[in-house]
């Protein structure tokens, strides 16, 4: 199967390409290409020049800050986005929250926070999972009981990413004990700078604090955050799960550290390595063929609705790709390897990198349960 643009999509990716050219910050593009993590200020100052044309939102009505792209664009301006490379718009605001406020949130709700999600002037994170309660989600136990026109809140999320830099969190929290486990679950808006709230980071194998644990004791949560209805935010939940699956193979991705890793081939006199090459042609065919996996998922709606495992597809062979290509920039760094990387430029970045690059086989769904998925298509 090839990729068959129409001119009009075409005319536009060479649109996304000079956009990307002319605004993207020189000093936040070269730090992406050595190895480093978009930081806060990066991702806040690129999503609002996105959002100067509705590309922060790509996929939302026009009405609500959005550009109101078609799959294919989508998929484009990702792309493009991730050759740059560039930082993406925030995912917990734009790909999560925001289309579960279009769907279930109050007329209020959505005239307060869509414009700032948009704009990033309100930084969310997700706090769904916690202690025993992860891939079992809906075992979670933080409660919130309803007292007046508030809910006291009290529990535990964990491995809650950027919540050190966030404003607020959406939270599943139990608000009937006595019902079956998905029954008793809300969905609701906690502003982190509530008293009661507590944020301790967790240093991660990669030397950094991606990621925190959140604590709530006795924290007041207005019941006008409530989305949804009381004890249906399970259906929140299902919806936002399921809403997003565009860029979840990181093609672009694969794409731009595969030409990063081909540079670092040539700038260190490896052309005549005949085995790192081989290496590197696997992967470029490899990468193509889950680009064209990824193509004909997203943009063939009866594919999606005859084999749904084929995210799980996706995922998997995304994840692995990625990994390899960590695992060789980070050889590549240098011939002190992962234990001492002599290059300034590339080295210690690169080597951090491929760390970070272990959990992507565990977060948004195990390969395990990939796995599991794929086995239970196969056998029906």
């Amino acid at each position: 199967m090839n990729i068959n643009f129409t001119p009009e999509q075409l005319v536009f990716r060479e649109e996304v390409r000079s956009f990307i050219a002319a605004r993207l910050p020189a000093d936040i593009r070269d730090r992406l290409r050595q190895g480093h993590l978009p930081n806060k200020s990066d991702t806040i100052t690129w999503q609002r020049i996105l959002a100067e044309c509705g590309w922060s939102a790509p996929h939302w009505p026009r009405e609500y800050g959005g550009a109101a792209l078609g799959q294919a664009e989508r998929l484009i301006l990702l792309d493009e986005l991730y050759r740059a490379p560039a930082p993406l718009p925030q995912i917990f605001n734009i790909n999560m929250l925001g289309p579960v406020l279009m769907k279930f949130g109050t007329p209020q709700q959505c005239a307060f926070f869509l414009p700032k999600l948009v704009n990033l002037d309100l930084w969310f994170c997700q706090g769904f999972s916690e202690p025993g309660a992860g891939s079992d989600l809906a075992s979670l136990r933080t409660a919130a009981r309803r007292d007046g026109d508030c809910y006291v809140v009290n529990g535990q999320k964990t491995w809650t990413s950027t919540a050190q830099w966030a404003d607020w969190i959406f939270a599943l929290v139990r608000t009937n004990p006595e019902a079956r486990k998905q029954a008793g679950i809300s969905f609701l808006l906690i502003d982190l700078n509530t008293p009661g709230i507590t944020v301790r980071p967790v240093r991660s194998i990669d030397g950094t604090d991606h990621v925190n644990e959140v604590f709530f004791e006795d924290v007041k949560v207005p019941i006008t955050n409530l989305v949804g209805q009381e004890n249906q935010g399970w259906e929140c939940a299902k919806f936002l799960l399921a809403n997003e699956r565009t860029g979840i193979a990181n093609v672009g991705l694969c794409q731009e550290r595969l030409e990063l890793a081909r540079e670092m081939a040539r700038v260190g006199g490896l052309t005549e390595d005949g085995g790192l090459w081989k290496e590197l042609a696997v992967l470029d065919a490899e990468i193509r063929a889950l680009e064209l996996t990824n193509y004909r998922f997203l943009l063939t709606p009866s594919q999606q609705a005859a084999l749904p495992a084929f995210a799980s597809v996706l995922k998997l062979k995304g994840t692995e790709i990625q990994q390899e290509l960590h695992l060789l920039l980070a050889k590549l760094a240098g011939d002190g390897g992962l234990e001492q990387p002599p290059s300034a430029e590339h080295g210690p970045h690169l080597v951090q990198r491929y760390f970070f690059s272990r959990a992507l086989s565990i977060y948004g769904g195990t390969s395990e349960i990939q796995k599991d998925i794929l086995a239970r298509s196969i056998l029906a």
